[in-house]
């Protein structure tokens, strides 16, 4: 049977011309990029153009390997009301995430290998983002018994996770990293002693005290923290801290880095953007966990990432239907959508100073990348030809109407930004095509 027009047109090679091309650590500067066969081909300054490529102009463009999302939730199965994998990966491609790494917390939990072979199903029916998912330490994440962290191993899962159900028990957490030891995996830990912040909706300080609502200490985090250093220490295990907001946790990773310990972290655009203030007027897009702290904290998360504290910079991605956020500020969820808003919150450090514009393409696609030992993120010869074209100047406000995600859940509405996605490939593949900019 002949193959069909688009599955030709899928397969050419694609030539990416004259872009500023930004693969950290390989290459930084103007030239050319041809993928063949879903792979990077070539990467140089002045490359031949093979007959039959389709040519993408890139002049004034930056050229950068798709990046690497650790922290999504698509919340499917379960949740399909708030979003799907589906609508989640063409999220991810209109952000320029390529590959993203969904957490355990739907329903049923990820804990098995059934779910686990779902989601990868669900993925490649989608067709977009590469979707990778993130197995549970527990089983139901209740924190008592471990699951079957060898056949999530095997199924495809990436690392283990409780996010958003800490694991308390410290025994129950030793021994979960005494088997991902065994099977060469990554434990992440969403940092929260829930003791300490049970019933709490915002940061504990001056402006949840002016609000009347309950606060949830710094220490909440950074007793975990240590805890969780403390164990990764004693068992050699490798330990991602997820989406870290205090001074304490940064103090804390910079100091167990120096001493040798297997420890990587990730910030969110949300908590090295905003402090508490924005909670002000009980706006539940505001509303996240860990929620957002002080400006001595964003100072902190900025240092981190700027010193290589902070590893990788993630999205947390975390929909919700928009009657869920219209409850009253302690009852409505925690999180918001981060997807289509991550590359220009981290394009704002680079316009203030904090990173290079090679330091913010590494925070998105090979420090991710590493922390799960994911073969992507990078431009390199062989590797998948999954790519983000960029308009580092373009200008556009932010639209929740506009996203692709289901969700519509964001701080950042009428927020004028920089930095826009123009396309994104995966696997060879063109998944995403930006319209014009409206005026």
């Amino acid at each position: 049977m002949g193959r069909s027009q688009r599955e030709d047109r899928e397969t050419m090679p694609i030539f990416i011309k004259g872009g500023k091309v930004v693969d950290p650590g390989r290459f930084v500067g103007v030239g050319d990029v041809l993928i063949d066969d879903g792979k990077i081909a070539a990467v140089g300054p002045t490359l031949q153009m093979p007959a039959g490529s389709t040519m993408i102009d890139a002049k004034g463009r930056l050229v950068l390997p798709g990046f690497v999302d650790l922290h999504v939730h698509f919340r499917e199965p379960g949740f399909e009301y708030k979003e799907t994998i589906q609508s989640g990966s063409a999220a991810a491609v209109a952000g320029g995430f390529t590959t993203v790494c969904c957490m355990p917390n739907t329903n049923p939990v990820n804990d098995n290998q059934a779910v686990t072979e779902f989601i990868l199903e669900r993925s490649r029916l989608a067709g977009l983002a590469n979707v990778w998912p993130v197995g549970a330490i527990t089983k139901g994440s209740e924190g008592k018994e471990l699951a079957e962290i060898g056949d999530l191993r095997r199924s495809g899962c990436v690392a283990i996770s409780d996010d958003g159900r800490p694991v308390m028990n410290s025994l129950v957490m030793r021994r979960a990293m005494e088997y991902a030891l065994a099977f060469d995996l990554t434990v992440v830990d969403h940092c929260e002693d829930l003791h300490l912040a049970e019933g709490g909706c915002m940061n504990e300080g001056l402006v949840s005290t002016e609000l009347g609502l309950p606060g949830i200490p710094s220490a909440a985090e950074d007793v975990m923290v240590a805890r969780n250093l403390s164990l990764s220490e004693l068992t050699g295990a490798r330990l991602h801290l997820a989406h870290i907001s205090t001074a304490g946790s940064v103090r804390m990773v910079r100091e167990a880095k120096a001493r040798g310990i297997k420890v990587t972290a990730e910030a969110c655009p949300h908590h090295f953007t905003l402090t508490e203030d924005v909670v002000r007027g009980y706006n539940t897009h505001a509303k996240m966990n860990p929620p957002l702290r002080t400006r001595d904290d964003v100072r902190a998360i900025k240092e981190g990432l700027r010193d290589g504290t902070i590893d990788a910079i993630a999205t947390d991605h975390a929909p919700h239907a928009t009657q869920e956020k219209q409850q009253d500020f302690t009852e409505a969820p925690f999180g918001i959508v981060g997807l289509e808003t991550a590359l220009s919150l981290t394009l704002g450090l680079v316009e203030e100073g904090v990173l290079s514009l090679e330091q913010a393409v590494e925070k998105l696609t090979s420090a991710p990348a590493a922390v799960f030992g994911l073969k992507k993120g990078t431009l390199a010869v062989g590797a998948d030809a999954d790519v983000a074209i960029v308009d580092q100047q373009a200008e556009w406000e932010v639209d929740p109407g506009k996203f692709r995600s289901k969700s519509r859940n964001t701080p950042f509405v009428g927020w004028k930004v920089k930095g826009r996605v123009l396309t994104t490939i995966v696997g060879g593949r063109v998944v995403f095509e930006a319209g014009p900019l409206e005026s």
